[in-house]
């Protein structure tokens, strides 16, 4: 089992010893096929499911096993399939249409970018796989996958036909029927035809048997194997990053409005939960799993690790929603007694790196992995590091994380930083068996005034969208820069604003208190 360092406790705890774990990221660990060429005898043959592969994944392995005499074999039959008799129908719920209000786009509009950027590169046919992007190109919603608001589904759009690949009787809703016009007389560029969403392989084979010799398919290197494999080579143009991909990361002014309302509904919300929490912690009668319900936290925590919260340790809530409005990511690091001064430290070198990057300022065209050793600077010069990427990508009521962008070492492939683009800012320290701190905003890439502004390349900052306090009793002030700790209270200044009106607005007294205390001033000793 390969998994990263999130989730080393957690595998090493709920695996048995049929199970070996490899950790990734570790110099010793292999990859997947440095492992299948060190335990295969000679000439053997591995086999995948082609679906659940994707091509990229599938290039590399074959290649890897090729030189090492073995072969990768597409298996028709999933083998798991043929012994999981009880295995659940794939869900098909009812869709969700979004307006103009939240998309700022008609999908109309959607189509003709696409189609003009499918001219640009001389491509006939753009095969839509990815469930976030299906959903984007139709400003559509749904609940196939839990915690993602996305359904099962494909597209296949032509210079002027689109074909929507989906189940289920969800097509018959008068209201998902307008959205799409399906009931219009349109004209024939902009008719959506519906397919079963099982014939994408047979429509896709009879796209490619009927291409003349300059036609091509444009398609993600990340679908599955078996879709790729559906259009003959010549005719495939493979991108690692697709149009849509990269228009659904831009948000415009309807998503970042959107977005902005989502964090103040999220702040609301955390800051009753905080509150709560101080008060009931001491009394050593609240749970992980009590704490998780009163956020009404999506992601549950699994029941066996379900410890009574105390006083006398940190508590990290990583946490987030999907509103209508937006998607929310955010975690807080918090004590509910005297922190040690080892914790404090720790706390404070997370703080100092989650401000360097929400600060930073940088040239337009700038890739994110190049903020990463931003985050980690004030961990190293002390010895200490985390296991994990400094950010993802966030969707707008779409995946909490998304490409092309991110803040993480582990990639080099991301797409510059644009205004517009959404991460996450969430540098961390852990300690097994001890503690774990994590302080993570989503912030918006905005345009920045410099003196000399890069030679007119352009300047870039971002804007945290999260507005909730971070716990003041956790950080030692010595250590904060004087503009660190500026940093610190414009934030709390802004979470007073923002949240403290809306707080007011709804009557939320306490809360608002709570607020208040946990945003004064810091002072540092001069």
């Amino acid at each position: 089992m390969w998994t990263d360092g999130r989730y080393f406790l957690q595998a090493a705890q709920q695996m048995d010893s049929n199970w070996t774990l490899m950790k990734m990221g570790l110099k010793d660990t292999p990859t997947q096929e440095d492992w299948l060429v060190s335990v295969l005898p000679e000439g053997s043959k591995v086999g995948v499911d082609p679906f659940i592969i994707p091509a990229d994944q599938w290039k590399r392995m074959s290649k890897a096993l090729r030189s090492a005499g073995h072969d990768l074999v597409p298996v028709k039959e999933n083998l798991i399939g043929t012994i999981w008799t009880d295995c659940p129908q794939r869900p098909c719920k009812p869709l969700i249409t979004l307006d103009l209000s939240y998309t700022g786009v008609s999908w109309r509009d959607k189509i003709v970018a696409l189609r003009s950027k499918m001219a640009e590169r001389k491509v006939m046919w753009f095969v839509v796989t990815a469930l976030d992007e299906v959903a984007w190109l139709f400003n559509l919603r749904g609940s196939d996958v839990e915690y993602n608001p996305v359904f099962f589904a494909y597209a296949v759009i032509g210079m002027n036909t689109i074909r929507l690949f989906i189940d289920g009787d969800r097509m018959m809703d008068p209201a998902v029927r307008e959205h799409l016009q399906l009931d219009s007389t349109l004209e024939p560029e902009f008719k959506i035809q519906l397919m079963p969403y099982g014939s994408i392989l047979s429509e896709l084979q009879a796209v490619g048997a009927g291409l003349s010799p300059k036609e091509k398919v444009w398609l993600s290197d990340k679908a599955s194997y078996a879709l790729t494999e559906a259009i003959p080579k010549a005719y495939r143009y493979l991108t690692p990053y697709t149009p849509i991909c990269i228009a659904k990361a831009v948000k415009n002014a309807a998503e970042t409005e959107g977005m902005r309302r989502a964090h103040i509904k999220d702040a609301v919300a955390l800051c009753e939960l905080f509150n709560w929490l101080e008060k009931e912690v001491p009394k050593g009668t609240v749970t992980e799993i009590f704490a998780a319900d009163k956020a009404e936290e999506f992601r549950r925590p699994v029941p066996e690790t379900n410890r009574t919260l105390s006083v006398n340790e940190i508590y990290l809530l990583d946490s987030g929603a999907q509103y209508k409005d937006g998607t929310t990511d955010v975690t807080r690091t918090m004590h509910f007694g005297t922190p040690s001064a080892y914790e404090k430290e720790c706390f404070t070198y997370v703080l100092k790196g989650h401000i360097a990057v929400s600060a930073a300022i940088f040239p337009n065209g700038t890739k994110g992995h190049l903020l990463d050793s931003f985050a980690r600077s004030a961990l190293w010069d002390c010895g200490l590091d985390y296991l994990h990427g400094t950010g993802h990508g966030v969707g707008s009521f779409l995946n909490v994380h998304e490409g092309p962008c991110g803040i993480s070492y582990k990639t080099f492939a991301d797409e510059p930083l644009e205004a517009g683009m959404i991460v996450s800012d969430e540098p961390g320290y852990y300690e097994d068996g001890s503690f774990g701190i994590r302080i993570e905003n989503v912030v918006l890439v905005i345009p920045a005034e410099t003196k000399y502004n890069f030679k007119n390349r352009g300047s870039l900052t971002f804007e945290p969208l999260t507005l909730v306090p971070i716990q003041t009793k956790m950080i030692d002030v010595n250590l904060l820069t004087e503009k660190e700790c500026n940093w610190v209270n414009e934030y709390h200044q802004k979470c007073r604003e923002v949240v403290g009106a809306e707080l007011e607005r709804q009557g939320r007294h306490e809360a608002l208190q709570w607020l208040l205390r946990e945003t004064e001033p810091l002072a540092r000793v001069q």
